[in-house]
């Protein structure tokens, strides 16, 4: 399939939101004017009517506007009727959304009971048993027809009651036959719903929603990304044809956005965070489900958190737009529907390199200690507690002569402490002789208001030094590529060839958006055929605190690294709490942007009314047991639903396959069938042994 030009986002360097139809779900409306709306899933036996209506309720109250309840069986369709009628009496009015996989008979009976279907295309009429089959085009078009057929009763039904349909795909669920044409990839998701959205405007039925979900951040990102611009791409008259009036840019179907089995604590949010952050700053997001393997009402103040920063970008966006933000003379990446880590060089940085082919680095800012000997302590203590990532720079704010020979003196104080970690100092452009030798690199503040003088000073400084400069740009999207060049001429002028740029992320401003001044650097960069290596600082999340700051960072840092943007991170070393602290959540955004492993990565359904044991306890279990194995990657699924396929990208798997039992798995290969669960746990640990990837815990 031919890739569509950059058609995803308005303005790939300062979007709005993408417009949409309203479709109504029961008393909400999903897209068009209205904000983002936050769904989350019942966990409960849909057949336990009071334990179901119960969650439901504990759900709306904490401010969940669509509730999703499954429907594995024609009972369990049955069952939603007697739900919604228990919830109505108690007053809850939140819509609900009958969750179908496998089973098109409960489809039909659900439809009669709420307000919206949603209807996985991999395996509502379509096969999943990892069958390689060559098919011909005239196969190939005849199990096409075959699936419409059997979903087009479910269309016309839900076009004669007004209920809602999602059309959501999943990474882990993809048909064989779609595996065998287009692979494992975001365009077979892609595919996949389209097929089923022919059937629907086939029937004149436009009330759907699409949903693209992954548990790799990475490929969920793009799968969006590729939706919306075949999206555009139908809605495009052919030649010839008039433009409809009014018609909506890129095709008008609103987007339920998530990142599936996410996981649990932290590790859950970032990931949540980078995946569905990543899409909202393109505009594109209707309503969001944040998959926790936790209670589900843990996911709604995560969910709100994220809409909330998004309605309040876009409630004041026309007011904020710059006239126009200049074309920066280059696309910000190759391939936008692909991830590839930008091509830059490698820069020394002390004894360490960044950019190239090196990992991308994290490191740690702080302002310049009033006692160094103090500070030394403290780092070393908070950094010892995780032995498990390094700290790989220090950045120490300077802006007096007393800040200066506290830099100076800190990275000794360090070495004493078995600490290695090079020390550089940032300063303002104007202030550059404030830096001294010893610095690991010299980082110098700039902004649109900084005369030429300034610039030629720091460079000058950074040559005088024999350190590597490194630009920190401070301006609005509209203002970084002018900025850019006149960092580029001082240090071409100064003969500076080691050389970095950066960026810190703004508190919260009309005129400030982290990502979209990113790209701008990295497309003007590009245009200038500068190979420079990229810092991310997360200076400016500072505007919120708690979880809030976690998920406003990884959406800043995650969505970037996913465009393939930065060679090192540096969270500010009180951020979370103290060092380690910042450290560590530098190294959890890496991990799950896919870019640099550090611990165990667990891929964890949220549980719904299939699993077939309790997901939470048992995942904190098999954590308990394995977190420690590095670059290992476990799926723990309560059932087939989205098990077997998310084995895909997994080493390990294990999938609740009866109750009481567990299948295990290698990749997608199961090798142990109907293992007692009380056995399981160790039946898993001895398959991670036998294929040499297990080590023991350190004491």
């Amino acid at each position: 399939m031919n890739r569509p030009a950059p058609g995803f986002v308005h303005d790939p360097f300062w979007p709005v939101r993408r417009a949409t139809r309203e479709v109504r779900v029961g008393d909400v409306g999903i897209g068009g004017a209205n904000p983002i709306r936050v769904q989350s899933m019942t966990t409960t036996d849909t057949q336990d009517v009071k334990a179901s209506a119960d969650q439901a309720e504990r759900l709306a109250a904490a401010g969940c506007e669509i509730v999703r309840i499954t429907a594995p069986s024609l009972r369990d369709a049955e069952a939603l009727g007697e739900i919604k009628a228990e919830l109505l009496r108690r007053g809850v009015r939140a819509p609900l959304v009958a969750d179908i996989h496998f089973t098109p008979n409960a489809a039909l009976v659900a439809a009669e009971h709420v307000e919206k279907v949603r209807v996985n295309p991999g395996n509502y009429a379509d096969k999943k048993r990892f069958e390689v089959r060559e098919y011909t085009e005239r196969e190939y078009r005849e199990e096409i027809e075959r699936v419409a057929e059997r979903f087009r009763p479910l269309v016309r039904r839900c076009k004669a009651l007004g209920r809602a349909m999602r059309i959501g795909t999943n990474h882990g669920s993809l048909s064989d036959r779609i595996l065998n044409r287009f692979g494992d990839t975001p365009a077979g998701m892609v595919e996949s719903a389209l097929e089923f959205l022919d059937v629907c405007e086939d029937e004149g039925f436009r009330d759907v929603v699409f949903s693209m979900k992954a548990s790799n951040a990475q490929v969920a990102i793009q799968a969006y990304r590729l939706l919306v611009a075949r999206l555009a791409e139908r809605a495009r008259p052919g030649p010839g044809e008039p433009q409809a009036s009014g018609a909506p840019w890129a095709g008008g179907y609103p987007l339920h956005v998530g990142v599936t089995e996410a996981g649990d604590g932290e590790d859950g949010r970032v990931k949540s965070a980078i995946g569905i952050g990543a899409l909202l700053e393109d505009g594109l997001g209707d309503t969001i489900r944040v998959s926790l393997t936790e209670d589900p009402v843990k996911e709604i103040p995560v969910a709100r958190a994220l809409a909330a920063r998004y309605d309040e970008r876009w409630r004041r966006a026309a007011a904020a737009r710059p006239t126009a933000v200049a074309d920066p003379g280059a696309p910000f990446t190759g391939d936008p529907y692909a991830h590839a880590r930008r091509p830059s060089r490698a820069l020394r940085v002390g004894a360490l390199e960044l950019g190239a082919d090196r990992p991308v680095r994290v490191e740690l800012t702080l302002p310049a200690p009033a006692d160094v000997e103090r500070e030394a302590d403290a780092l070393a203590t908070a950094l010892a507690l995780r032995p498990e990532i390094a700290c790989e720079g220090l950045v120490v704010d300077v802006a007096s002569a007393a800040d200066a020979a506290a830099a100076a003196a800190l990275g000794p104080a360090l070495a004493r402490r078995r600490l290695d970690a090079p020390v550089s100092v940032r300063v303002a452009a104007a202030q550059a002789e404030l830096a001294r030798a010893g610095a690991a690199r010299l980082v110098a503040r700039i902004a649109p208001g900084d005369g030429d003088a300034a610039l030629a000073a720091a460079a000058a400084r950074a040559s005088q030094l024999g350190v590597a400069l490194e630009w920190q740009l401070a301006a609005a999207a509209g203002g970084i590529a002018a900025l850019a060049d006149r960092a580029l001429a001082a240090s071409r002028a100064a003969g500076v060839a080691p050389q970095a740029f950066s960026l810190a992320s703004a508190p919260a401003a009309p005129g400030r958006r982290f990502v979209h001044e990113g790209r701008v650097l990295a497309a003007r960069l590009r245009a200038a055929g500068e190979d420079a290596p990229i810092v991310l600082r997360a200076d400016g999340a500072g505007d919120v605190a708690g979880e809030a700051r976690l998920l406003a960072t990884a959406t800043d840092l995650g969505a970037l690294l996913c465009d393939g943007i930065g060679d090192a991170v540096s969270i500010p070393a009180a951020a979370f709490g103290d060092a380690g602290r910042g450290l560590d959540v530098g190294y959890r955004i890496l991990q799950g942007a896919r870019l640099r492993t550090s611990w165990t990565e667990f891929i964890s359904c949220p549980s719904c009314g299939r699993t077939l044991f309790d997901l939470e306890e048992t995942t904190a279990r098999i954590k308990a047991r394995t977190q420690h194995l590095k670059g290992v990657k476990i799926a723990i699924m309560g059932c087939i639903v989205n098990g077997p396929g998310e084995m895909a990208d997994a080493d390990f798997g294990y999938v609740g396959s009866g109750p009481g039992s567990v299948n295990l798995y290698v990749g997608k290969e199961l090798v142990e069938r109907h293992v007692p669960a009380a056995e399981a746990d160790d039946r898993l640990v001895e398959l991670i042994r036998k294929h040499g990837r297990w080590v023991d815990a350190p004491a």
